[in-house]
């Protein structure tokens, strides 16, 4: 006997059965009803930013992490900011990380290296490396340009996949043509990296998640272009590049897009938090 899923009640979008009671954007207090010992909280990291090197493309930013479980109460909450996008060279931050109780999500890596992507999160905050952190489900760490459930960041012409994705690696020529790669799929996903070059130069795509679209990069003739797109976002989509700056990550964890020579690289998008019960 077949079964529709999308017009069965049996079937929903909210864990066990649970209303979604509780949207939290802020670090702060939280006020549970009395007699609620016990909540299932779905818990997102803050995106890393891209990378601006002084001269070149930059590569794009890690995802937040994504954790969901049960938990106990709290009267406190900690939703991580996205990671501020720098220019000239300055560091790639990465991502703040996200609890609630029991459950954490760790933030997206802003790779400060742009041979490389930003890795993404698992239950810890990546710091500026192309290697992912162990998730909440105990899956192991993902290598650069490998699958996981936190992938790492992206490398030549790989990207990466998972729940949380890596960012695009950044790419540099003289006067040649030349492409950043596009940040990672998945559920969050990591920004484009952007292409520096005196010739023609296109930045890569933002991630394309689940549910919203990745930023797109710019093209153009010499470093005034080719900044790498945003990484959709859990709750919004990536912002498009805009000449040699990368496009901001969408909200929910997405990863900024990187940036070429004179740029501003992309803010990976702020954390969230939703409590059901």
């Amino acid at each position: 006997m077949a079964v529709n899923i999308y017009s069965n009640s049996s079937f929903t979008d909210t864990p066990y059965g649970l209303k979604l009671q509780q949207t939290l954007t802020s670090t702060g207090s939280v006020t549970i009803p009395t007699g609620i010992n016990r909540v299932y909280a779905i818990v997102i990291g803050g995106g890393g930013a891209g990378f601006a090197p002084a001269t070149g493309g930059g590569g794009g930013g890690g995802a937040g992490g994504y954790s969901a479980g049960w938990t106990y109460i709290s009267n406190t909450v900690t939703v991580g900011a996205g990671g501020v996008g720098t220019n000239n060279g300055g560091v790639a931050n990465s991502g703040g990380s996200s609890i609630y109780g029991m459950v954490m999500a760790g933030g997206g890596s802003g790779r400060t290296n742009p041979l490389n992507g930003g890795a993404a999160a698992g239950a810890t905050t990546v710091s500026n490396t192309s290697t992912s952190s162990a998730s909440y489900t105990g899956a192991p760490a993902a290598a650069i340009v490998s699958f996981g459930y936190a992938g790492g960041g992206g490398a030549a012409d790989a990207v990466t996949a998972g729940v949380s994705t890596g960012g695009g690696q950044g790419q540099t020529t003289t006067t040649g043509t030349v492409t950043g790669r596009p940040g990672g799929r998945g559920l969050i996903c990591g920004g484009g990296g952007a292409a520096g070059t005196d010739g023609v130069g296109t930045g890569g795509n933002g991630g394309t998640g689940d549910f919203y679209a990745g930023g797109t990069g710019t093209t153009g003739t010499g470093t005034s272009f080719g900044g790498g797109g945003g990484g959709a976002g859990f709750t919004s989509a990536g912002q498009n590049a805009s000449a040699n700056n990368g496009g901001n990550g969408g909200s929910g964890g997405g990863g900024g897009g990187g940036a070429s020579t004179g740029g501003t690289a992309g803010s990976g998008g702020n954390g969230i938090v939703y409590l059901y019960y």
